[in-house]
């Protein structure tokens, strides 16, 4: 069992930031040929998600959906402006869990595993927690 951390630099407000090749890398880098990979995202105005990385127009419509359910300046009552960001953490995750099977994120064709930035820009960090079963 391993636990790695890999930046995450956000440079719009919002924005979903494909992280697969990175994980992918990790997963490589130690070896492991079958298991889990855990992606952690500790901020309360991020998250991270599996979505569809064929088309981008598919991370567009997330992000403009998201929008309209939680507009930036509802009526809200946490004072620091950023209020959208937090719902919109938590309508998604902070966490996903990918199989690995022969050395590969048991993805789908088209899935891609994405670093939801909320409250950008900024710089970020996501855990990765890979298990080993071989």
């Amino acid at each position: 069992m391993t636990i790695s951390k890999l930046a995450v630099k956000s440079n719009k407000r919002i924005e979903l930031i494909d992280i697969t090749a990175r994980v992918q890398a990790l997963i490589s880098k130690k070896g492991i040929r079958q298991g889990l990979c855990i992606v952690y995202c500790p901020h309360t105005t991020a998250a991270v998600t599996i979505n569809e990385s064929a088309d981008p127009s598919v991370r567009q419509d997330i992000i403009n959906k998201l929008n309209e359910l939680v507009p930036e300046n509802g009526n809200y009552l946490h004072a620091e402006g950023n209020s959208d960001a937090h719902i919109k953490s938590s309508l998604l995750s902070c966490s996903v869990a990918v199989p690995i099977s022969n050395g590969q994120l048991l993805l789908g064709t088209w899935q891609a595993i994405y670093f939801c930035e909320f409250d950008g820009p900024r710089n970020r960090e996501v855990i990765v927690k890979l298990i080993r079963d071989d």
